[in-house]
């Protein structure tokens, strides 16, 4: 496990060169101008000048790029343009609510996907059947503003249960966390289903029924574990996009972080911080998959990482 350990991180390294270069190039050729952002519409051409040579902005691409990449390798994520900050304090300070809204909005998904999945395996073509998938259908085409919008209305105006916006108790996670979770319930939904099915069609499945063993003992015991390796893997991704911030949820509900400062740095164009957060989003989505590529032989010892 070692090895194959050593041999993820080497390759998360080069995805992450990879997509700092393709990053980097993509902002280089915008046409939208951060010098522009900082010095204002009435900035003369000689202050315009002087900002960008004090930026580095002058410099061919190859310079700029192998410039940041250095830094980048010291730990360095640059300084805003405009909040006149470290990027990685910026990041740090945004970090804490990210993590918390990304597991309980992965909890609120498993717990309502996975249930979901399972009760429509086990009642395969059935009414049940349909009417779920119907409704994980429904979950993941419904527009993220739209959900969260509606259980804002419903549960924090009408009903007044929780607050509206915000940060700081467990009240102003609810509503975000399960406008996630009714997002993404679908996918696991659906995905829970087909590996249920699969599952219980297996010769084991039938030794363990013929030898009379409760129905939850046969669908949590041994239907289950292995079941839930396609979920895992869905899991590690997950994380990465969480981490890179549910943009429209964090706006509606006010939520600080990561991806309402990525929103925020696109609109006044700053280049440091949309790179900043693209790498970590990046970090997370490698080590989510690598996470869950670790943990699938604790649940299933017949895999062998090699």
């Amino acid at each position: 496990m070692a090895v194959y350990t050593l041999r993820r991180l080497v390759q998360a390294a080069l995805i992450l060169l990879g997509v700092s270069l393709v990053t980097f190039a993509l902002l280089f050729i915008l046409p939208a101008d951060p010098v522009r952002q900082i010095a204002g519409r009435t900035a003369s051409a000689q202050t315009v000048a002087n900002i960008r040579a004090q930026l580095g902005l002058d410099q061919p691409f190859l310079v700029q790029y192998a410039r940041y990449l250095a830094n980048l390798l010291q730990g360095d994520l640059g300084r805003s343009y405009l909040q006149r900050s470290q990027v990685s304090e910026l990041i740090v300070s945004r970090l804490p609510a990210s993590l918390l809204l990304m597991a309980a909005g992965i909890a609120c998904e498993l717990a309502i996907g996975l249930t979901m999945g399972l009760v429509a395996a086990v009642r395969r073509g059935s009414a049940t059947d349909q009417a779920l998938m119907v409704g994980s259908f429904i979950g993941v085409s419904a527009p993220q503003f739209v959900v969260g919008l509606l259980l804002l209305y419903v549960f924090g105006v009408k009903l007044g249960w929780f607050p509206i916006g915000g940060y700081g108790t467990w009240r102003h996670l609810v509503l975000p966390a399960l406008t996630l979770g009714i997002l993404g319930a679908g996918w696991y939904a659906r995905m829970m289903r087909s590996s249920m099915i699969d599952v219980l069609r297996q010769d084991y499945m039938r030794t363990a029924r013929a030898k009379g063993l409760p129905r939850a003992t046969i669908l949590l015991r041994h239907a289950l574990p292995n079941a839930i390796l396609p979920v895992v893997a869905m899991i590690g991704i997950d994380i990465g996009i969480f981490m890179g911030g549910i943009v429209v949820v964090e706006s509606v509900f006010g939520w600080p972080g990561i991806g309402q400062l990525a929103w925020q740095a696109i609109q006044r164009v700053d280049i440091p911080i949309i790179m900043g957060v693209t790498l970590v989003s990046a970090l997370a989505i490698v080590l989510g998959n690598l996470l869950a590529d670790l943990v699938a032989p604790f649940i299933d010892p017949r895999i062998r990482l090699k």
